[in-house]
This record gives C-alpha cells, sequence and structure tokens, in this order.
C-alpha cells in the first residue's frame, strides 16, 4: 500500500517536474524556504535546500521526470498486481526491483545522493517482502 503511495507520488513528481522544469523547481523552493530563511538567514537546513536544487540543471531535471514517471508508473502496475495476490506478477516485480536497485546502485557509484541511497535502501526492503510474500503464496498452492 505504501509503495501504492510512493509509486502516485513519484508519476506527480515526474509530472510537475516535467511541466515546470528546473528553473520552476528553483522557484518553488525559493518560495518554500523564503519564510524561513526570513526570520532565520542562517538556518542551516532551509539554506542547502535552496543551495541543492539552485544546482539541478536542465539535463538533471529532464532525467529526474523520466525516472519518476517511469518507476512510479511501475510501481503502481506492480502493486495492483501485488494486492490482488497474481502469483504471476510477483516475479515481474522481483525482476523490475532488481534493475532498478542495480541502476541506482550504478547512479549512486556516480553521483551519490541522499535521496537516491534511501530510495535504494526503501526498494531493497520493499523487494525482501515482496519475495516473501510470493514464497508464502507458493507455498499455499
Amino acid at each position: 500500500m505504501i509503495k501504492g503511495l510512493d509509486g502516485v507520488m513519484e508519476v506527480v513528481g515526474g509530472l510537475l517536474l516535467a511541466v515546470v522544469g528546473s528553473a520552476g523547481v528553483g522557484q518553488l523552493v525559493a518560495f518554500l524556504t523564503q519564510h524561513e530563511l526570513s526570520e532565520d538567514p542562517r538556518d542551516a537546513m532551509a539554506r542547502w535546500i535552496v543551495e541543492h536544487f539552485a544546482q539541478i540543471g536542465a539535463e538533471t531535471a529532464h532525467f529526474a521526470a523520466a525516472y519518476l514517471l517511469v518507476h512510479g508508473t511501475v510501481k503502481l502496475v506492480l502493486v495492483g498486481g501485488l494486492i490482488r495476490e497474481r502469483i504471476g506478477i510477483f516475479p515481474w516485480a522481483l525482476c523490475f526491483l532488481g534493475l532498478f536497485i542495480l541502476y541506482q546502485g550504478y547512479r549512486l557509484s556516480v553521483r551519490p545522493s541522499v535521496g537516491l541511497g534511501l530510495l535504494t535502501v526503501l526498494d531493497l526492503v520493499v523487494m525482501v517482502l515482496v519475495w516473501r510474500e510470493y514464497e508464502a503464496l507458493r507455498k499455499e498452492a
């Protein structure tokens, strides 16, 4: 269920990023942190967020939008099958999660990112849970 919500958020985020682009993200971040920075210009977290998102270029924004759209859509399709306990979807889910984890591992080795690292750990946990559920359903059948 949580992965389904995560998939919806990824699709929505990917669509927003595709529509507004990196400049729009920078403006949104500036708007969201404006109040906090006006109260405390030395706020480390707000400054880090503004600086981090200011560095996002158009190419990175396009990649992130495409990645979020594909990742989120695949999650939604797989979660739908998993919720219905369609045993045939489990190997596909494991395969796609494995591919995403491998790709995310590659991206982390090239350009480390806390967000991508957390996403990778979450995908690993979900992969283990999917495998355990798959094994339980196979034993029942």
